[in-house]
């Protein structure tokens, strides 16, 4: 069993990272001003420079299939890129990938939404989530009513990342309420255009989601994505292939976090000594370390089963668990160590603490995890050490 990486994915490897290094991490300082002052992110121009300086590394569309000008890289590269990415807390993403379903479109609605989407000219959210439906998409009650050549669509969506700058959002709405979520969910495209609403949701971290709210929005019918009755499996889709993104992301930023507080725990002293030769110092960088590895070992399973055409939902559950619960030990653990200067915002720990706490909660609670977990065992879906069967 080998563990090691091909010499084409520590390249892919090492030339993210020094793209992160070089582009993205100055960036730090300029961006925890601007949110300081109740300002977002990165400028939409900003944005598409550092993604247009990424596409001249060779970083654009990994995930996109070749047919729509992607790189469409195996999976597990992808994660350690990913990983990469997750090294600075600038809210970075390179260019050239857009919602995996928006890929089961036409080719009419390709021209419209798919290839804009991927360019960048068009950004796209995923409207799944409800106020009586988070955990539970099969108890979404958005309705859709047919109407002659238009769906009127009525309800709300709640908590929708990237839906503050979407032009056109993909909806899952309830068109035949008796087939319940088996044959009775349809998604649709929606500009934003067409009528629906949506306020920003004040939260405790950078995050941004919105809500939204739709009155008799008229939808053309040749905006269903898909076939109508089908929503529901190309939301499970959508939330499965991207599930081991999250403890991805996690890894790189946890992989920093534990550096800074190793550097720190060599420098600062304390009884005469570096805090590093106190033993309790000692046991948070070893568990940190220990849940670290665990982590990433499971993340890059989760992503070596999709390159192997399996089933990955319980590798990713797992996944998802570790390294979303890593990332907030480890970023306590890094606040810590660090005393009163990591609870004041001249060092950056706080700002992870904040963010690495919704990794525990979004596409997924932990909860969710561990019932999706153990159902799978209890059911003989899967089994124990299964995978090495």
């Amino acid at each position: 069993m080998d563990f090691s990486l091909t010499d084409e994915q520590r390249d892919l490897r090492d030339t993210a990272r020094a793209f992160i290094t070089k582009e993205v991490m100055p960036l730090e300082p300029e961006l925890l001003a601007r949110e300081r002052r109740g300002e977002s992110g990165l400028p939409h121009d900003e944005l598409r420079a550092l993604q247009a300086r990424a596409r001249d590394f060779g970083f654009w569309g990994l995930g996109t299939p070749a047919a729509f000008g992607g790189a469409d890289l195996p999976t597990l590269t992808q994660a350690l890129i990913w990983t990469e990415v997750g090294r600075s807390f600038v809210p970075f993403m390179f260019g050239g990938e857009t919602d995996v379903i928006l890929y089961k479109a036409n080719e009419e609605q390709q021209a419209e939404y798919l290839l804009p989407a991927l360019e960048g000219t068009r950004a796209s959210c995923f409207a799944v989530t409800e106020p009586d439906a988070g955990s539970d998409l099969t108890a979404i009650r958005m309705r859709a009513r047919r109407d002659g050549d238009d769906w009127v669509l009525n309800g709300e969506k709640t908590f929708i990342t990237r839906g503050a700058e979407a032009d056109f959002a993909i909806v899952i709405a309830v068109t035949d309420p008796e087939l319940g979520y088996k044959g009775g969910f349809t998604a649709f495209i929606v500009d934003r255009a067409m009528g629906w609403e949506s306020s920003v949701i004040d939260t405790m971290g950078p995050a941004r989601p919105i809500s939204m709210s739709f009155d008799d929005v008229r939808v053309p019918a040749r905006n269903v994505l898909g076939e109508v009755g089908q929503g529901f499996p190309l939301a499970m889709e959508w939330i499965g292939r991207g599930r081991w993104r999250i403890p991805a992301v996690a890894i790189g930023a946890a992989e920093r976090m534990l550096t800074m507080a190793i550097e720190y725990a060599g420098q600062r002293r304390t009884f005469g000594t570096t805090i590093g030769e106190h033993q309790m110092i000692q046991a948070m960088i070893a568990d940190s370390e220990v849940e670290l590895e665990s982590a990433r070992w499971l993340v890059l399973l989760a992503a070596w089963t999709v390159d192997q055409g399996q089933d990955p939902r319980h590798h990713a559950s797992m996944a998802k668990l570790s390294g979303a619960t890593m990332a907030n030990h480890i970023a306590d653990r890094v606040m810590q160590i660090h005393g009163g200067m990591g609870y004041t915002r001249e060092l950056p720990i706080e700002r992870w603490y904040r963010e690495v706490r919704l990794w525990r909660i979004f596409e997924g609670t932990d909860e969710i995890q561990r019932r999706a977990i153990a159902k799978n065992l209890l059911s003989g879906r899967r089994r124990v050490g299964g995978h090495l069967a």
